[in-house]
């Protein structure tokens, strides 16, 4: 069974901004966060973030696309596969079409990113 939720980039405030969420909806918040300090974040960004509440799940990263953050492409389809070989299923129905790309490229990655034929944008993690 897939799970669908939101995903989110926040560029440097993810933890904040799921925090705030979670006045909203309530629910419970994890943190993901990067070991190191990375040039240009005022703390250890965060990797990946997750608010579950009854309501909505929202998912999150501080860790922004080598574009920048852009209105439309902070947003991206999160889809929560369970295991790598439902995850390479996914990506080669969703027609991702890179001569490059190879599912292989990812193995045990937690979070995986492309972008379909359509220009949307999907989050598959493990």
């Amino acid at each position: 069974m897939l799970n669908t939720a939101i995903f989110i980039t926040f560029s440097g405030n993810c933890k904040k901004a799921l925090q705030f969420y979670q006045t909203c909806f309530g629910g419970l918040l994890q943190f993901e966060i990067f070991e190191k300090e990375i040039h240009g974040y005022p703390e250890k960004p965060v990797v990946c973030g997750s608010l579950v509440s009854d309501h909505i799940i929202i998912h999150g990263s501080d860790l922004v696309h080598a574009e920048g953050r852009k209105l439309g492409n902070y947003i991206s389809i999160f889809l929560q596969c369970e295991s790598t070989d439902r995850r390479k299923e996914l990506i080669e129905k969703l027609e991702f079409d890179n001569k490059n790309f190879s599912t292989n490229n990812y193995g045990d990655q937690k979070l995986v990113e492309v972008t379909d034929v359509f220009d949307v944008r999907w989050m598959l993690g493990i």
